[in-house]
């Protein structure tokens, strides 16, 4: 009775339920612990497996196994995706968002024609053809000089001097004398006369004297070609010997266009090839001709070869001295098409032309370098003689920047063929830098530190502005840059006027690249050339000064 009464209060009754589930429970759980230990043991084991690795984009050899910042460059790390394929040591891998960043691209290697659009730069000038010397045909004295300054305008048989000669007077005397035995000595009379023909006085004066039967005492010159009066080389009153030159006369109806070619240019251009160009004082019209003639010796002071174009100039619109820019639109005449690659893709380093090539079959962008034998260049390419292969990838675009990526990860590149290892100048424990060994001590991360470089070297990439206008300016400028020591590539672009160079910094300076290229004319962000070089250059050379 009491027991029924126990059970009937609702306190006992809640606390029996609670009970109940808690036995229920107990032995649910006991079964099942074991296998769930098991289960927490192999869960922590597969996530240790699959720990994170964190790298740099553009320092993979940056392995961490916590997110921070890159020691070298101060960059957030990302993570490393697992890869079981394998690459070789010497290649490069650049992550996808790294070529972004980098503006890194690529392009196919292919066959291509071989043409090349051809910049020349001259003068018009006189066609020495066409230059003729007034010279005296007897000794004497000056009289009268009816063209007094250059510039003239001439005709053939135009009197242009007049001149008082005692060998004239005495040939006259001969005349007269001959002409009063002429009955009774034909033949002395008639070499009387030819004496005076050979003295270049005209067959009219010469019936003249025979006539009037007077002695005249000056006589007159007449030109002997028409043109313009290219010099006058004597006064009025002076004495000259026979064959003394009076004027120089040059016809100005056909000139010549005198092109300068360099060295890179002469295996594009041939006699007989066809040239046009135009001249600055005439805008608009567009001048063709043919080469007819190129020196066969290349000048020791300018280094270029003179290419000559033979015009017709009836109107006289051409001036000698007048600038001409020309085009020669060549092509090569074995009809083959060549491998050709863009010449933004190849780095020099003394004799050496470099590419890098992508590696196929890779899960991340990774490129190796490669050594490659070039040829002529044209409209922005390069011939390949040999290294590369039609299909394959090389970087057109940010090949600095792949470059300047393996040498940091101590990979052979532009500066460090041998591939040594560069020092990052701080400690990231072993030499694999894996993130699975977790004894050796963690890096600080440190975004100010500087980036490493080869042993030895301390190569920089730098880019600055210098003035200047055409191809004439790039080679003198890219040849100042080169002429120091230490700098081991320069390249100036015409339109953005930048100048991209790469130099050991242990052995020069930004400083220095620049004074040099101001001492042969140009300005640069920190120096400007002296007016005295500046006024020198070629005319087309001239720039607007910084």
């Amino acid at each position: 009775m009491k027991t029924n009464k126990i059970f009937a209060n609702q306190y006992v009754k809640g606390a029996l339920l609670v009970m109940a589930g808690l036995l229920l429970g107990w032995l649910f759980f006991y079964s099942s612990s074991p296998s769930t230990e098991n289960s927490i043991v192999k869960t922590e084991e597969h996530s240790n497996d699959k720990a994170t690795i964190w790298t740099c984009a553009m320092h993979p050899q940056i392995k961490m196994d916590k997110k921070g910042l890159c020691p070298i460059c101060g960059m957030d790390l990302i993570p490393l995706k697992n890869s079981n394929t394998e690459i070789d040591e010497n290649a490069i891998e650049i992550s996808e968002s790294a070529m972004k960043l980098a503006e890194i691209q690529t392009s196919i290697v292919s066959y291509g024609s071989i043409s090349k659009d051809v910049s020349l730069y001259g003068k018009i000038q006189v066609n020495e053809k066409r230059i003729k010397s007034q010279s005296a045909h007897v000794s004497g004295r000056i009289e009268q000089l009816l063209i007094n300054v250059t510039g003239e305008t001439v005709k053939k048989g135009q009197l242009i001097a007049r001149i008082y000669s005692p060998e004239l007077v005495s040939a006259q005397k001969e005349l007269l004398e001959a002409k009063a035995m002429g009955e009774k000595y034909p033949a002395l009379l008639e070499a009387a006369r030819e004496k005076l023909r050979n003295l270049k006085l005209p067959e009219r004066q010469i019936q003249q004297i025979e006539t009037s039967g007077s002695l005249t005492t000056t006589f007159d010159i007449y030109s002997n070609a028409s043109g313009i009066v290219n010099a006058r080389k004597v006064n009025e009153g002076d004495y000259i010997s026979k064959g003394t030159v009076i004027y120089e006369i040059a016809d100005l109806s056909g000139v010549w266009a005198v092109l300068d070619a360099y060295e890179s240019d002469l295996p594009w251009i041939s006699i007989g090839q066809g040239v046009e160009f135009t001249a600055q004082a005439i805008p608009g019209k567009t001048y063709k001709g043919t080469i007819s003639f190129i020196d066969p010796i290349i000048d020791p002071l300018s280094r270029v070869a003179r290419a000559r174009i033979e015009i017709n100039n009836s109107e006289m619109a051409l001036k000698p001295e007048m600038f001409v820019n020309a085009i020669i639109k060549s092509k090569k005449q074995s009809g083959q098409k060549q491998l050709i690659i863009p010449q933004s893709s190849v780095l020099w380093t003394g004799k050496r032309s470099i590419v890098y090539v992508k590696l196929p079959d890779t899960e991340h962008p990774t490129f190796k370098l490669r050594e490659i034998g070039l040829g002529n260049s044209m409209n922005g390419f390069y011939v390949v003689l040999d290294g590369l292969s039609e299909g394959e990838e090389i970087v057109t675009n940010g090949t600095f920047s792949v470059d300047a990526a393996a040498q940091l990860a101590g990979k052979v590149s532009m500066m460090n063929p041998e591939g040594e290892k560069a020092s990052t100048g701080h400690n990231h424990g072993n030499e694999n830098n894996t993130a699975t060994n977790n004894n050796h001590e963690k890096p600080k991360a440190n975004p100010n530190s500087s980036p490493a470089h080869t042993p030895g070297m301390q190569m920089e990439h730098a880019e600055f502005t210098v003035a200047g206008n055409c191809e004439m300016c790039k080679e003198r400028i890219e040849k100042a840059a080169k002429s120091i020591t230490g700098v081991a590539t320069a390249e100036w672009n015409i339109k953005t006027k930048k100048l991209h160079t790469s130099f050991d910094k242990s052995k020069t300076s930004i400083m220095n690249i620049q004074k040099a290229i101001a001492r042969v004319g140009h300005d640069t962000e920190k120096f400007k050339a002296p007016d005295d070089v500046y006024s020198k250059l070629p005319e087309c050379c001239l720039y607007d000064r910084l």
